[in-house]
């Protein structure tokens, strides 16, 4: 029995939509797929997206910007591409100019070690792709997950204007096609890669992922032996209820399926339990690491928080707006300074609870933070202004 809920339908038509691209559409230019974290869609992309999109023809490349958070985005963009080179002699040869040389400059950017392929120094990420394309005589796609971090570094950003200009001339005549499949947890922060003129994707198009739906409980539900089989109706509404994330399910049944005193006529309700309980674990986990927050910490957070995308650390505003949440909470004085509030910053992007762009604009790492902290009741002593 396969262990992994598919989805080929999607699968079908997304890989379609990303490879036959006609000249009245922008999805040359990139495609943008938002959706909340943990709800499946690295899963997708793996065993979905991936296996249909070589199945029509493409060479596939994928780059995990959230896979180790302490590595640079840039540099996963530009090793996905390494690893794909280094599985074809023949591309090397004919990029190589000169022998022994084990350094090669991407984009004019990055300079990192290929001992192991060969290349000579100057060839530039178009030209790596384009051979690519050329000697595989298939359209390449691009995967980056979590691609919101690649514009939290210089790097990441420079990664993404070299890949513009390699989907310029792969999207040319010449060659065989580039399409850049952008996967994100956040729409807000995906957006800042293709809102403004000023970013290499602008103007590509940005869409809703679909979540699972009853399709997925139905599955989820024949699976799960239980003494009694869960009904797939209810079970669907406890699945919206934990924000569609399949791993709270999972939980909520691996706790019922232990417990060996489990009566098969008290199933329906224990499940209703089990799932409420992991819901409120998980977010006692999140409060547990706000509540161990410096009273300036917890007052930028709930700052961020309340103000959203109109969030500017700096501005006169903001500041009072953190004196009016340490007045409140704090039980002794705290002196609110700019560096304090940029140590802060630091701190909560550490805890991965504040996350950064390279040019300066922060927001929630999780966006369903600001909910929780509302229901809390922890921005309730945020200026109305500001909130």
């Amino acid at each position: 029995m396969d262990n992994i809920f598919h989805r080929p339908e999607i699968a079908t038509a997304l890989a379609g939509q990303i490879l036959q691209v006609s000249g009245a559409s922008a999805s040359a230019s990139g495609l943008f797929l938002a959706a909340p974290r943990r709800t499946g869609k690295s899963t997708f992309l793996r065993e979905d997206l991936r296996p249909e999109l070589e199945r029509q023809g493409a060479l596939v490349l994928y780059a995990d910007l959230w896979e180790d958070r302490k590595a640079d985005p840039g540099e996963v963009i530009v090793n996905a591409v390494r690893g794909e080179l280094g599985r074809h002699d023949g591309v090397v040869a004919r990029l190589a100019k000169a022998a022994g040389m084990d350094k090669v400059n991407v984009a004019g950017v990055f300079t990192f070690s290929l001992d192991k392929v060969g290349l000579a120094k100057g060839v530039s990420l178009t030209a790596a792709l384009a051979a690519l394309s050329d000697a595989t005589a298939k359209p390449i796609v691009l995967i980056i997950d979590e691609a919101q971090h690649a514009i939290t570094s210089s790097s990441g950003t420079d990664a993404l204007f070299a890949l513009k200009a390699a989907r310029d001339e792969l999207n040319s005549s010449r060659h065989h096609g580039l399409r850049v499949v952008a996967i994100g947890s956040s729409r807000d922060k995906l957006a800042m890669l293709r809102n403004s003129r000023d970013q290499a994707f602008y103007g590509a198009p940005l869409i809703p992922f679909p979540a699972l739906d009853e399709k997925y409980v139905q599955w989820f539900c024949e699976r799960a032996r239980l003494p009694a089989k869960l009904s797939p109706r209810p079970t669907f509404e406890l699945f919206k209820q934990a924000s569609f994330r399949p791993e709270i399910l999972g939980a909520a049944v691996d706790a019922l399926r232990f417990d060996f005193s489990l009566a098969a006529r008290d199933v329906p309700a224990r499940m209703r339990q089990a799932v409420q309980e992991q819901i409120d674990a998980s977010n006692a986990e999140t409060l547990r690491v706000i509540h161990s927050l410096t009273p300036i910490q917890s007052a930028v957070l709930r700052v961020v928080a309340a103000k959203g995308d109109a969030y500017a650390p700096f501005e006169a505003a903001t500041l009072q707006a953190y004196e009016a949440v340490v007045q409140a909470t704090a039980a002794a004085p705290v002196n609110v300074s700019e560096a304090g509030v940029q140590q802060a910053l630091v701190a909560l992007q550490d805890k991965a609870l504040v996350w950064r762009a390279a040019r300066g604009v922060y927001a929630l790492e999780e966006a369903s933070l600001a909910d929780l902290m509302r229901g809390e009741g922890m921005l309730d002593m945020v200026p109305s202004s500001t909130a």
